[in-house]
């Protein structure tokens, strides 16, 4: 005897539904920009756009003493490039980053990178048995941090050589006082 239809689909609606559970449990966090960018103009000439879109939940971590409240996260920014290092000391020289808050997008910021950044470079004579390799400079000294929020991307314009990578950083729970003089 044959089974209706809807009966027929059912192993394999729970199996599918099962299959889509496990991917989502087991994929990494990692930004999905949603692209919502009403409000922000467009790039200036010779930027391009980057968006990051903060995952909503990240996993707990098993560490008591590091905050699971977002409100306590933050995401760094690092701007840089990547070039091929030698024996020499190379780093990016140009303006550093910039924040300019939106009227039309309520409260929304735009991050941009504007003027030339340059590889700087000391000029000595490297050992001929010495190889170069591909490494990532980063613009900068300090670590440039935003609050984090998954409800808004964060919108970087950058000039076309540059690129953006991010880490997010949490918060210890507890609280150290501080020494009054």
């Amino acid at each position: 005897m044959m089974k209706p239809p809807h009966q027929l689909l059912k192993p394999i609606a729970s199996l599918a539904g099962g299959l889509s559970l496990a991917l989502l449990v087991s994929a990494p966090c990692f930004a999905v920009p949603r692209l919502n960018l009403s409000g922000y103009p467009n790039p200036a000439p010779g930027l391009k756009r980057w968006v990051i879109q903060p995952p909503g939940l990240l996993p707990r971590s098993s560490d008591p003493l590091i905050s699971a409240k977002p409100i306590d996260w933050r995401i760094q920014l690092i701007v840089g490039q990547t070039v091929m290092l030698d024996c020499n000391v190379q780093r990016l020289a140009g303006s550093g980053m910039t924040m300019r808050m939106l009227p039309r997008a309520s409260g929304k910021a735009l991050f941009e990178v504007k003027g030339p950044v340059a590889v700087i470079s000391t000029k000595m004579a490297c050992p001929d048995d010495q190889s170069s390799k591909s490494s990532f400079l980063s613009l900068g000294k300090q670590p440039y941090l935003v609050p984090y929020n998954a409800a808004w991307p964060i919108v970087v314009d950058l000039p076309d050589t540059l690129q953006l990578r991010w880490r997010i950083w949490k918060a210890e729970t507890r609280q150290h006082n501080g020494l009054q003089l």
